[in-house]
């Protein structure tokens, strides 16, 4: 015999200590992310600062590759 789901008692999810740790967790997750995402913008910024130097010196007639 199924119960319906309405018979059945409901009950906390987690613990409060639990839904801290997650929440901690995810604190440190996005922190983390925003550090290797400002490193990643800086070299994405290096990287366009050389091409657009490479390419210039082309144009000029300097063969640098």
């Amino acid at each position: 015999m199924v119960l319906p789901v309405t018979a059945v008692p409901l009950q906390p999810l987690v613990s409060l200590p639990a839904i801290l740790v997650g929440l901690v967790v995810l604190a440190l997750v996005v922190l983390v992310g925003r550090v290797v995402l400002a490193v990643a913008w800086r070299l994405v910024l290096i990287a366009l600062a050389i091409g657009l130097g490479l390419w210039i010196l082309g144009i000029l007639g300097f063969s640098v590759l």
